[in-house]
């Protein structure tokens, strides 16, 4: 069957910049999200979020007429899932998270009316295993014929500020729930992807995300334990791992304020909540890297402390960065913002400052120059370029991502 519709559910970091990507090779791409603004801005050919590139792909599709944004999904020849994948929270520091597959399950429902023989149903979202399964199972009970159509996972795999190049030059996993729904899917990734699309089966696709993103986060908090023992033995971290580095096998990631995004900072719980007490090593790093955010408020109690009792008033202090990574607006999961609530809610003099957000809900946005020209203690909390040359001279400063060594 040739492929020429395409319905991509949810229009967020992923949908977006994959529905704008396929608009561009000729595909007609109805792309749905729940979010009537969302829709709407998409529409005028504008977006939503913050991505280098995405703004042109996005205009140009929009005015070729080749992608349309809805609040519901329409019959096509394949679709998209690109829903978030949570996990839930809960107040016990001890026990795993557990993985929440709503959203999948929601979007499923939503496009089983539409759903015809032949077509094709791809979950893209990052997902624990056996939820390719689970979206054939959904579609089985809203009366679809899941023999007769081909269900697959093909996990995203890409950097966020540089998504539109890698959307189509890594290479894919596409794992089915059929041999015949595997090489379906893989061809048709292979329309607009100049990497290899390497062919599997749904499980181990899934796996396979999971488990590149676990050893990155194992590697994140060999880093960011090593910080923290540098901190406590009055050592440069930075200029220890420079040193390091230069033996011809090791390669220390850098430390930071902790693990963000949409997928380090989740997917391990995946494996930790199937793995039944197995997955010790995964399961430690993940409590490292969310042990060292405290261990960044503890020392900036600790610094504030020390400057309220030598100068007998309460320091401002600047936050400098929300995001989860440098030079992107992206904020879920992020160290930095979790970090900066809690000083906030601990009553801490705050000055949030992110260049790549105009405005913030819960508190204003303050411009990194006036920040640190006003604040008493400067907090980097991500290595965003705008913080590369400030002059941040008499100031008390917690470097927590290494912006004043890059």
């Amino acid at each position: 069957m040739k492929i020429k519709t395409v319905c991509v559910i949810g229009l967020g970091y992923i949908g977006l910049p994959t529905a704008a990507l396929l608009a561009n090779r000729n595909y007609y791409v109805h792309g749905v999200d729940v979010v009537q603004s969302t829709v709407d801005i998409i529409n005028e050919g504008k977006i939503h979020i913050v991505e280098p590139e995405l703004d042109t792909f996005v205009r140009s599709a929009v005015n070729s007429g080749n992608l349309k944004a809805d609040i519901k999904p329409i019959e096509a020849d394949c679709f998209i899932l690109a829903v978030p994948t949570p996990f839930h929270h809960n107040d016990d520091l001890h026990a795993c998270p557990a993985p929440n597959i709503d959203y999948v399950v929601a979007a499923t429902r939503s496009i089983a009316p539409y759903v015809r023989p032949g077509n094709i149903v791809i979950l893209e979202s990052t997902s624990p295993v056996g939820t390719t399964d689970k979206v054939a199972e959904v579609l089985a009970e809203s009366g679809v014929d899941t023999s007769l159509v081909h269900i697959a996972h093909c996990p995203e795999r890409v950097l966020p500020g540089h998504i539109m190049r890698e959307l189509v030059e890594n290479d894919r996993i596409v794992g089915g729930t059929t041999a015949e729904a595997t090489k379906a899917t893989a061809n048709f990734y292979r329309t607009f992807v100049s990497g290899e699309v390497l062919e599997t089966d749904a499980k181990t696709a899934e796996m396979a995300k999971l488990t590149e993103n676990s050893f990155r986060d194992v590697n994140i908090a060999f880093a960011n334990e090593l910080s923290i023992l540098c901190d406590k033995f009055g050592i440069d971290v930075w200029n220890l791992i420079e040193l390091a580095n230069r033996h011809p096998r090791v390669n220390i990631l850098r430390p930071g304020a902790g693990v963000g995004g949409h997928c380090i900072a989740v997917d391990p719980w995946f494996i930790v909540d199937a793995a039944g007490g197995s997955a010790r090593l995964i399961e430690t790093a993940r409590r490292v890297n969310d042990y060292k955010s405290e261990w960044v408020i503890e020392k900036v109690k600790n610094t504030a402390l020390t400057f309220e009792n030598a100068h007998g008033k309460k320091p401002k202090i600047a936050c400098m960065g929300l995001a989860f990574k440098p030079d992107i607006d992206d904020l879920r999961e992020s160290p930095a913002l979790f970090i900066t609530r809690r000083l906030i809610s601990e009553g801490m003099n705050i000055f949030a400052v992110e260049p790549n957000i105009e405005s913030f809900k819960e508190f204003d946005i303050v411009n990194y120059e006036d920040a640190v020209k006003e604040a008493d203690i400067i907090l980097f909390l991500v290595s965003h370029k705008e913080f590369k040359q400030l002059n941040c001279d008499g100031k008390e400063i917690i470097d927590t991502c290494g912006v004043l060594k890059s």
